[in-house]
Order: structure tokens, then C-alpha cells, then sequence
């Protein structure tokens, strides 16, 4: 049993419905097998566990894990290619690389690569694209198996309009799918999500068998995107003449509902936002990668009034890194030059970045925040003393403005130690 001693902050009520946020500048966190069984005063907490080992991280902040709702597993190598937008972008940088991962030991090092871009960054639980090959993708699923990631992934099926080694047929998506599941599906903090790339190279009858799949595999989850690029709204009305929409491919193939989260809904309809709701489909807002790709800007306010669901993703590699404060920053951005812009507070960003996605990914009874029965997902953030956060925290005027010069100025290596069910997954020294 170990008592965390820290300044917390968290969102265990939804800022959007008029939650505030939770501070508490010297919490004592008791956690046992990886849950927190009981948060109090650490004076209180120390009186009531007497044997408890105490760990003092007061000289730093404690919030829960953060949480990714969409970020491509063989994309990381592809990021800062900028300057070009979705489509022309997806065809020079983002398909070459994917490619690659049919050979396994390149799959191997990206694999690598990627986890450590997401714990390095604070990220505990993840939404993620696997690739085109389901060996890369089992090999995804291992490693994150391996280095104990809070993971949901799958394979990635097209069967148009891409390079013919990235296609695939809807009976053998199907059967690679259901061999994935069946190996990873539930196996420790893994789930398995159904991933139809997008409409755009996912026609009629491979988006069927995504749905046959969802149908005959209780719990696992969709995950597809939406609505990002004029030109690929374009492309996919003419691929798709029957449907009302974009979001209408989707829901006549029967892949909508509360396990799906969707990327992007950069250019909704009212219809849609309306389909969206009714369904519970989730979506992941991307905002840097909406920006370099120069796709547009979220309009978060329909979403919010329309009641979709609404949590933040990296989109590594079209977004530029797998910092999600850097996301909540630039959301915080593209709200402000809207002129229909959600008025965003370091309390949203932090909810969006955490509570938001965990409710996404059907996870709020678990991790998200650090209640009492939750998960101990946290990350310690202990910036080097002189350096731009720890300038900002010690000079911040309340609690609020500590959030926002966190939302405003962590990065990577501010993150000093990661948590994921009370395993200590990352441990950057001090400098």
C-alpha cells in the first residue's frame, strides 16, 4: 500500500455541464493493487494508513494519465511533414511509411518507437490505428502488452483506392480481425477496435464486414474518420452517391453507436451532429493536425450544443507530436479565432485531455480522474527548476492559473513519472 503525497488537479465533474475543477494542494492518494482506495488530506490520509509507504511528490503536480482518442501506430515517423494538405499528404508521406511495416522487424522498431512516444508523453490510455498488416498490428499489440499499456487498437482495412500491398478483401479482413480479437481482445488493459480506414478507401462491402465483426465479438470498439477535408467530403460523396452524407456510409453499413469514436468532423452537417447524438458515436478532435494539414477549424460549439461527445486525439502523424497538452493548447487556439468559438478554460482542456476521453473509450469507471475506485493512471509532472513550467507554477496566481500555464507550457519533459494501474511505466531522472 503506498500513499502519494501531491498537488492534484482533476475533472471528476464535466466542465461543459458546469463542473469545476478539483484541486487539492496536499492530497494524500492511497493506493493499493493499483486502485485508489481512499483520498483525503495526507495528514488524514497518513493517520488513517499508518503502514502505508509514503511517497512525497509536492514538488510537482499530479493529474490523472491523459488520454488519446486517435493516433496511428505507423505514423511516427511520418510527422512534420507539413505544408500539404490531407490527401496530397496522406499519398507522399503517410502510405510510404505504412508500407513499411510489412516487414516485421521494421514493425518492431516502430512499434517501439511509438509506445515510448506516448508514455514519454504523459499518455496512459490510447485509441490507436494499428496498420494494414496484421502481423504489424499483432506485434503492436505485444509490445504494448509488454510495457503495460491502457491500449484499444486494430487492424487498419481498406480495400480502394490506396496502394495495392495495403489492401485487403472483406473475408480476409474479417478473418485477420477475428484472429486478433480472439489473441488480444481483453487480454490485460488491451481491447481490440474494428478500424475501416475511411470511407474514401473503404467501399460497401469491407465496411459490411466491419460491421459482421462488431456484431459477432461483444465489447470491442470501431474507430474510422470522418469528415476532415472538403476534398475528401468530395471524394467520398461520389464513392458513396446513395448516401445522405459522409457519416450516412457509416451508419448504413450499421457501425455507429456507443463503442465507436470517429476522427476529426472538421465540416459536419446539422443532420449529421444530429445522427452523431442520437447514436452516442464519440469524436476525437484533432486540432494540430487539423491545423497543419489545414483542414479547418472544429466547430466544438455545434458539437457541444447538439450533445456529441467530443474528446481530444494527437492524429501522430498528421498532428505534430503526442503531447496532448500541445493539443489542448491549440484547441484552446482554433476556439479563440472562431467566431462562433467554445470560450475553452484550463478546466476543459484538462477535462478534454482526461475525463472526455475516458468516457470516449468507455473507460470513466476506471481511469480519468482520481477518484476513489479509479485506476492509479497519473502522470507526475516536475519540470527542472528555473525552466519556463517551473517559473510558471511558482508564480501563478491560483489554481486555475496553474492549470493553464501547464496547458500552456509542459511538454515532454516536464513529464517525469508515469503511472498506468499503480505500474510505474516511465521514470525520466531529473536534469
Amino acid at each position: 500500500m503506498i500513499i502519494y503525497r501531491a498537488r492534484t488537479f482533476d475533472t471528476p465533474s464535466d466542465p461543459f455541464a458546469g463542473g469545476e475543477l478539483r484541486s487539492d494542494g496536499d492530497a494524500g492518494l492511497v493506493v493499493e493493487d493499483g486502485v485508489i482506495i481512499d483520498r483525503a488530506d495526507y495528514p488524514s490520509a497518513q493517520t488513517r494508513y499508518p503502514a502505508a509507504e509514503p511517497i512525497d511528490l509536492r514538488d510537482g503536480v499530479l493529474l490523472p494519465g491523459l488520454i488519446d482518442t486517435h493516433v496511428h501506430y505507423p505514423q511516427i515517423r511520418s510527422i512534420g511533414y507539413l505544408g500539404r494538405p490531407l490527401l496530397e499528404w496522406f499519398t507522399e508521406s503517410a502510405l510510404p511509411e505504412e508500407g513499411r511495416l510489412a516487414d516485421d522487424a521494421y514493425a518492431e522498431q516502430v512499434a517501439e518507437e511509438f509506445l515510448t512516444g506516448l508514455t514519454s508523453s504523459g499518455t496512459t490510455s490510447a485509441l490507436v490505428f494499428g496498420a494494414h498488416f496484421a502481423s504489424a498490428t499483432d506485434i503492436l499489440f505485444a509490445t504494448a502488452a509488454r510495457r503495460r499499456l491502457r491500449m484499444t487498437a486494430g487492424l487498419v482495412t481498406s480495400d480502394r483506392k490506396l496502394p495495392e500491398p495495403l489492401l485487403t478483401t472483406p473475408e480476409r479482413s474479417y478473418a485477420e480481425g477475428r484472429e486478433l480479437i480472439d489473441r488480444w481482445h481483453g487480454v490485460g488493459r488491451l481491447r481490440y477496435a474494428v478500424t475501416p480506414r475511411f470511407a474514401y478507401s473503404a467501399g460497401p462491402e469491407l465496411l459490411a464486414a466491419a460491421a459482421q465483426l462488431i456484431k459477432d465479438n461483444d465489447g470491442v470498439w470501431c474507430t474510422s474518420h470522418l469528415n476532415e477535408n472538403r476534398a475528401e467530403i468530395e471524394a467520398v460523396a461520389e464513392l458513396f452517391p446513395q448516401a445522405q452524407d459522409y457519416l450516412d456510409c457509416y451508419d448504413r453499413a450499421g457501425i455507429l453507436g456507443s463503442r465507436t469514436v470517429l476522427a476529426h468532423d472538421v465540416h459536419p452537417t446539422d443532420r449529421e451532429l444530429g445522427r452523431l447524438a442520437e447514436t452516442g458515436t464519440a469524436i476525437a478532435h484533432c486540432p494540430t493536425s487539423n491545423s497543419s494539414l489545414a483542414s479547418g477549424s472544429f466547430p466544438m460549439r455545434r458539437h457541444h450544443d447538439l450533445g456529441v461527445r467530443v474528446a481530444l486525439g494527437t492524429d501522430v502523424g498528421g498532428g505534430t507530436g503526442f503531447s496532448l497538452f500541445k493539443e489542448a493548447l491549440q484547441a484552446y487556439f482554433m476556439q479563440r479565432l472562431r467566431p462562433d468559438g467554445f470560450p475553452l478554460t484550463s478546466t476543459h482542456l484538462l477535462h478534454l485531455a482526461t475525463t472526455a476521453g475516458a468516457a470516449a473509450l468507455g473507460l470513466a469507471d476506471h481511469v480519468g480522474d482520481l477518484s476513489v475506485g479509479k485506476q492509479f493512471d497519473a502522470i507526475w509532472l516536475r519540470p527542472s527548476a528555473g525552466e519556463p513550467l517551473d517559473v510558471g507554477l511558482r508564480s501563478a496566481r491560483d489554481d486555475q492559473d496553474a492549470l493553464a500555464k501547464i496547458f500552456a507550457l509542459a511538454t515532454p519533459a516536464d513529464v517525469r513519472r508515469v503511472w498506468i494501474g499503480g505500474d510505474l511505466v516511465a521514470d525520466r531522472p531529473a536534469c
